[in-house]
């Protein structure tokens, strides 16, 4: 029996080799078309394109500095070389707005995203998960009709509203937390920097009163977020806990005696974690790069914040900057979802289909 295990086990790493790497390929040529697609885009927006980086306001000797600085009147074929061979290189361009590379910006700011991003998406599976779970075993009782409001009201609130009545009563009236200028407060050093994540960073560097107050920062932010995706992931739960409640390995499970909690804790959960790490994958890449508003209002130093500012600004370079970012991130991020199919459900085999 040792033996027809180790074949099996050597051929599922060999699958698994095969899927990375030709995920991997695909992955290359998804980044590729989205560059093409971005940079032609900008290329064919309305107006000229020198007159939109140098403003309404610039003199025509401007106007043709930037022209000839980023070589907008070269031919589209000649502009197309270029700005790939740079992207080949890590060159996303040089920002009008700050003159620095926007690779660099991107990256200092990237981690400033990832922590708002990633607790707001755990607050969310907190309140999302184990709320759809219990309205799917207690249907039509208070407690799913409870959930279904929350439902109801985290899916029709704007994030804008709910950031700013958090504000005004937390904030401002009650003071319970500090007010929306940034991720500490001003004079604030940040913690040496390891994972770019303050909260995690004054830990690991023993300053825990930065790490406390990186947390209150990010208190307001992550709740206005997590408050209105977690109504998505609950709705998600509880269609997917239902359908497993009903299937008929849980009917067996029952005839047969098998304890309630160990029914739905262990055997439901486990067959309704495909469409739950879909959403929550979903909702990640959203977080990503559609926070922005949340960014803005919270004056979050993150690549949200510098889209709102490069499109305020009509910095172009920094713009594309952000979507090829984003995009890439995308990419990264479906593929994590495909190889977390294969961990939560062992009937799914990556890079081939599961033997009989």
């Amino acid at each position: 029996m040792a033996a027809p295990k180790r074949a099996a086990t050597l051929l599922s790493k060999v699958g698994m080799r095969r899927y990375l790497a030709k995920r991997f390929a695909i992955s290359l040529l998804t980044v590729f078309g989205i560059v093409v697609v971005v940079f032609f885009i900008v290329r064919v927006v309305p107006g000229d394109a020198a007159s939109l980086r140098a403003g309404p306001y610039a003199t025509e000797e401007r106007i043709q500095y930037i022209a000839d600085q980023y070589g907008l009147n070269d031919p589209i074929s000649e502009q197309f070389v270029d700005y790939m061979s740079g992207f080949v290189r890590g060159d996303l361009g040089v920002s009008i707005r700050t003159n620095q590379p926007v690779l660099g910006e991107l990256l200092d700011r990237l981690p400033a995203s990832l922590e708002l991003a990633l607790y707001s998406v755990l607050l969310a599976v907190l309140i999302g998960v184990p709320l759809g779970i219990v309205a799917a075993a207690r249907q039509g009782s208070w407690l799913d009709n409870s959930a279904r409001f929350f439902a109801v009201i985290g899916s029709s609130m704007a994030l804008f509203w709910l950031g700013l009545l958090l504000i005004f009563f937390f904030a401002f009236g009650l003071g319970w937390f500090p007010g929306p200028v940034d991720r500490l407060a001003v004079g604030t050093a940040p913690p040496p920097t390891v994972t770019g994540f303050y909260t995690i960073d004054g830990v690991l560097s023993g300053q825990f009163a930065v790490a406390w107050e990186a947390v209150r920062y990010l208190a307001l932010p992550v709740f206005t977020l997590g408050f209105v995706l977690a109504a998505s992931i609950l709705k998600m739960v509880r269609v997917a806990m239902i359908e497993a409640l009903d299937s008929d390995y849980i009917r067996t499970a029952k005839a047969v005696g098998v304890p309630r909690m160990r029914m739905l804790l262990v055997d439901g959960t486990r067959n309704a974690l495909i469409p739950v790490i879909t959403t929550i994958g979903i909702v990640l890449g959203f977080m990503l790069g559609g926070n922005i508003i949340v960014e803005f209002l919270f004056s979050w130093p993150g690549v949200g914040r510098y889209a709102f500012d490069a499109i305020s600004t009509s910095d172009l370079e920094s713009l594309q900057g952000f979507v090829i970012l984003v995009g890439i991130l995308y990419v990264i991020l479906n593929i994590v979802i495909d190889v977390a199919y294969a961990l939560a459900d062992p009937r799914i085999r990556l890079g081939g289909s599961a033997s009989t």
